[in-house]
C-alpha cells in the first residue's frame, strides 16, 4: 500500500511532538516536510535523521509556510495537517482552504492521538489565549503541590529554536544550566522564576523521552503549557486560564476553545483590571461550552521596587514578546504599572526599533506603543539592546518574567514589574487540587 505523503504545519512545537508520537514509526505515512510560521529563523533547517529515526535517514526539510501551495504540488502531498496553535477560527479556515485549494486533505489531530500518558500524577496548566496569565497560575500550582512534600516536576511546552539534536531532552535545575542550553529570552522568561522556586523543569524536542526521565524524580509533574496549545500529557486535573480583556476570545480561537471544552476548571484572570461585564460574558461563555468546569476568578497584581521612581518619568515599557505577538495584546502588566505609579509618558519605542523588531512590528501592528522582549536569538538580543538604547527615556520598565539585565545590557535605569496569580473569593486553586492536597 501507498504512503499517504503528508505535511505537518507547525512552529517548532506541537508539529514536531505529533511527528515523534504518532508519524515516526508509521509505515502507513511518508512526513515529506514542516513548514514553519510565528517563530523566527525556524524556516530553512532540517529535522535531523537521528530524531526523525530510521524511516527518514536523510532528515525532514523545514520550509515557509508562505510556499504552502507550491511545497503541496511539487513534493505531492495528500494530506496537510495543522500542528501549531493560537490562531482564529478564521485563520484556521483560511489555511484549509488554502490547502484545499491546492488538492490536498485538511486534518486536525486530537488528544486521542497525541498525548502521552504518565505514571505520575499530571497538573496541566494551559489557555484560551497566550498571555492569559499561565505562568503565574503554574508557579501557584507547583506551589500547592510542593506544600503537600511532593516532589514536583514541572515539564514546558517546548521552545526548541536551537540545534535540534542537542535539544531533545533538556533538564535544568539551576540557572547554570540556562546558560549552558544557551537559552533564548523566550525559554529563560518561562524556565527562571520556576527554577527560582526550587523545581526542576524539563524542556526539548522528544517529549516521550523527557516523560521518561521527568518521571524518575517526580511524584507530580505540572505540564505548563505554550500558546493556548493542548498538554502533550493525559492530565489528572486540566486547568484552563481566561483573559477578559479579550472577552469572546475563548470561543473564537485555536485549539484554546478545546482547551476550556475540556477544562476540569477554568481560571478567569485578571479581574481587578477588566471590566465587570467582561467578565461576566466569560464567565457565560464557559458555563455555555462547559457547565461541570469550576470558575476559578483571581487577580495578577503587580509589584515594583520602587513606584516612587516612575513617577513623572518618561518610560520605556518593555513587555512579554509572544504576548504582544500571536497574542494580539497591544500591551500587558509594564504599562499598567506604569499608569498606576504615574509615570509622565509612556515613551513610544516603534519609531526607534531596528531590524527584526521593526520587523515584529509589522507583522503585529495590534502591537502598541511598548517594546515586545524578543530574542529568539544572540542576533536578536543585539537588537533588542540597540532598541533600548535610541529610546529617549528616563527609565526602562520591564515586565518580562526575567531580569533582562541578566542578558542584555540596560544602560538607563531601570525597574522590573513581578505579578503572581491571587484567587479572589471561592472556589480556589486548592479546591481544584483537592485530592492532591488532601
Amino acid at each position: 500500500m501507498a504512503k499517504i505523503r503528508t505535511l505537518i504545519l507547525g512552529a517548532a512545537g506541537r508539529d514536531f511532538h505529533n511527528f515523534n508520537v504518532f508519524f515516526r514509526n508509521n509505515p502507513a505515512y511518508e512526513v515529506v516536510a514542516f513548514t514553519a510560521t510565528q517563530i523566527p529563523n525556524i524556516s530553512g533547517r532540517i529535522y535531523p535523521p537521528d530524531l526523525a529515526g530510521s524511516l527518514y535517514p536523510q532528515g525532514i526539510p523545514i520550509l515557509p509556510e508562505e510556499d504552502l501551495e507550491t511545497i503541496i504540488r511539487e513534493r505531492g502531498v495528500e494530506q496537510a495537517i495543522l500542528a501549531y496553535s493560537d490562531i482564529s477560527h478564521g485563520q484556521v479556515m483560511h489555511t484549509a482552504s488554502r490547502v484545499l485549494a491546492a488538492g490536498a486533505d485538511w486534518r486536525l489531530m486530537g488528544p486521542n492521538a497525541t498525548m502521552l500518558q504518565a505514571r505520575v500524577p499530571v497538573v496541566a496548566v494551559c489557555a484560551v489565549r497566550t498571555g492569559a496569565g499561565k505562568s503565574q497560575t503554574t508557579r501557584r500550582v507547583a506551589k500547592l503541590l510542593q506544600s503537600t512534600g511532593r516532589r514536583v516536576v514541572a515539564i514546558r511546552h517546548p521552545m526548541p529554536y536551537g540545534d535540534l539534536s542537542q535539544q531533545v531532552c533538556q533538564r535544568f535545575g539551576d540557572y547554570a544550566d540556562l546558560d549552558r542550553h544557551d537559552c533564548t529570552i523566550e525559554e529563560r522568561e518561562e524556565y527562571e522564576p520556576l527554577i527560582r522556586m526550587g523545581l526542576v523543569v524539563y524542556a526539548g524536542v522528544d517529549y516521550g523521552t523527557i516523560l521518561e526521565r521527568a518521571q524518575e524524580e517526580a511524584d507530580a509533574i505540572v505540564w505548563d503549557g505554550g500558546n493556548n496549545d493542548l498538554p502533550f500529557y493525559r492530565p489528572d486535573v486540566h486547568i484552563v486560564v481566561a483573559d477578559p480583556h479579550r472577552p469572546g476570545h475563548e470561543l473564537a480561537y485555536h485549539p484554546g476553545e478545546a482547551n476550556l471544552r475540556m477544562a476540569d476548571a477554568v481560571i478567569i484572570n485578571k479581574v481587578e483590571t477588566a471590566e465587570p461585564e467582561a467578565v461576566q460574558r466569560v464567565r457565560s461563555n464557559v458555563h455555555a461550552v462547559n457547565p461541570k468546569a469550576l470558575i476559578v476568578e483571581a487577580a495578577s497584581p503587580i509589584d515594583v521596587e520602587d513606584p516612587m521612581a516612575i513617577a513623572g518619568k518618561r518610560v520605556l515599557v518593555v513587555e512579554d514578546g509572544p504576548t504582544l505577538t500571536h497574542g494580539e495584546m497591544p500591551y500587558g502588566a509594564g504599562v499598567v504599572a506604569a499608569r498606576r505609579f504615574g509615570a509622565g509618558e509612556i515613551v513610544d519605542p516603534r519609531p526607534y526599533a531596528v531590524g527584526s523588531l521593526a520587523e515584529t512590528y509589522r507583522q503585529y501592528p495590534t502591537t502598541g506603543p511598548v517594546l515586545p522582549a524578543m530574542g529568539y536569538g544572540a542576533e536578536q538580543r543585539r537588537e533588542l539592546q540597540e532598541t533600548i538604547d535610541a529610546v529617549p527615556c528616563d527609565l526602562v520598565l520591564i515586565a518580562t518574567p526575567i531580569d533582562l539585565g541578566h542578558v542584555i545590557s540596560i544602560k538607563r535605569p531601570a525597574q522590573r514589574v513581578r505579578y503572581d496569580l491571587q484567587e479572589i473569593g471561592r472556589p480556589t486553586l486548592t479546591d481544584v487540587l483537592q485530592p492532591f492536597l488532601a
